[in-house]
């Protein structure tokens, strides 16, 4: 096992918050393997890389030779978590939350080591829980204290409706890390009050409190909001590496630093060199976005995956040549009273347009090409031989070849 001060450069590296600090030092000084926690609510079956950025601490805790425990949340996810909500959460059904949670863990399993992981069921000693062991247990918190949190207090001020269940939610998350025994445990900034709620909880039960570590929630692609599929600025961990390395290469160059740092299996001395060069302003933000890309690639679809998808994406979009794997889609090629076909439809029935008022939208705005060849605003009927067999392209990661049904 490394040196404290070593395993500390590692832990601290990219994170947001350690507290204490000086307790995780402790813990680290006694050269025995730590159990780092982590849960999970499985509300959603797909993951991005925001998703991935505490799993990404929790291998590095793996590899420096520390126990991982990995919580499925079936048990909280029948509350919903409220962190950073400003409405009541819907409740999943149990079969909703099963599907999701098989998908998470396969997902997971992408980044942490299956060998140094347990995964456990939360919902297997918060279910069972009968009204005298819960109320004993919501006895530990004050409704004040609860308040305290910065969700709850904004809805409390606004009169924005707080259901009841609500409130259990830190209390059920503290109560896992009691059960597990947890010494740190792992979540993003939104959640530090959980987090603190357990070691709340652990010291009153007598034992010696878990460490809270938060890691900072990743920026998404358009270089402004938190990475969201709601905002369409992720990176999904199912994406094909074709769009995984053409939504990375669209990020802003600021950005490249810290998805090296959050995203990247790179270790710390490489990742203290990208910080430097680029303050120094000696990077090569483009040659740095490649190497991240295809960084990422390989970590979730295999090596080289990544060198795959940047030749991929070098026909495209540096040679000019158009994709070899580009889908073809039959699609009615009627024409209208002028013997053409109107392209906003088109657009529409092969996918890449949501509706036919987009698909005009992007055609007024220089967006859609047939080859390589762009329509010009207003442009929005073609004969059908100029479609079918041809290749209608939206932007440019989107593309189909049309046929005639």
């Amino acid at each position: 096992m490394r040196s404290v001060d070593e395993q500390m450069r590692v832990i601290s590296s990219g994170a947001e918050d350690v507290i204490p600090e000086k307790a995780l030092r402790e813990k680290l000084e006694r050269g025995v393997p730590l159990n780092i926690k982590m849960g999970v609510d499985p509300t959603s079956p797909d993951l991005h890389l925001g998703h991935a950025v505490p799993l990404r601490k929790m291998r590095q805790f793996q590899d420096l030779g520390h126990h991982v425990t990995l919580i499925i949340g079936n048990g909280t996810a029948l509350i919903g978590d409220p962190s950073g909500k400003n409405s009541t959460r819907p409740q999943l059904t149990s079969e909703e939350i099963e599907a999701n949670a098989q998908t998470y863990v396969e997902q997971a399993m992408k980044i942490l080591d299956p060998e140094k992981t347990e995964v456990v069921f939360n919902g297997d000693w918060l279910v069972p829980l009968d009204l005298k062991a819960l109320l004993e247990l919501c006895s530990n918190f004050t409704v004040a204290r609860i308040l305290e949190r910065d969700d709850f207090s904004k809805r409390y001020k606004s009169q924005t409706p707080i259901a009841l269940h609500e409130f259990l939610y830190p209390v059920m998350q503290a109560y896992d890390s009691v059960v597990i025994n947890a010494d740190v445990e792992m979540g993003g900034r939104d959640q530090l009050f959980n987090l603190l709620a357990g070691r709340e909880l652990m010291e009153k039960r007598g034992m010696e409190p878990q460490v809270a570590l938060t890691m900072p929630l990743l920026v998404g692609t358009d270089g402004h909001l938190k990475m969201s599929k709601s905002y369409g600025n992720y990176v999904g961990l199912t994406d094909s590496p074709k769009d995984m390395f053409g939504k990375i290469m669209s990020i802003p160059d600021e950005l490249v630093p810290t998805y090296w740092r959050l995203a990247s299996t790179a270790s710390i001395d490489e990742m203290d060199a990208i910080d430097a060069a680029f303050a120094a302003g000696t990077a090569d933000p483009y040659a740095s976005k490649r190497e991240l890309a295809k960084n990422i690639c390989d970590l979730y679809h295999g090596e080289g995956a990544g060198e795959e998808a940047e030749r991929a994406f070098d026909r495209v979009f540096k040679e000019h040549k158009l994709s070899e794997d580009v889908d073809e889609v039959a699609l009615d090629l009627s024409v209208g009273d002028d013997g053409n076909v109107y392209v906003p439809r088109v657009l529409k029935e092969a996918g890449l347009a949501p509706s036919a008022g987009e698909g005009r939208r992007l055609i007024d705005g220089g967006g859609v090409r047939i080859d390589d060849e762009v329509l010009q605003p207003k442009a929005y009927t073609v004969a059908p031989e100029a479609l079918e067999g041809h290749i209608l392209r939206v932007g440019k990661r989107k593309a189909a070849r049309i046929a005639r049904a």
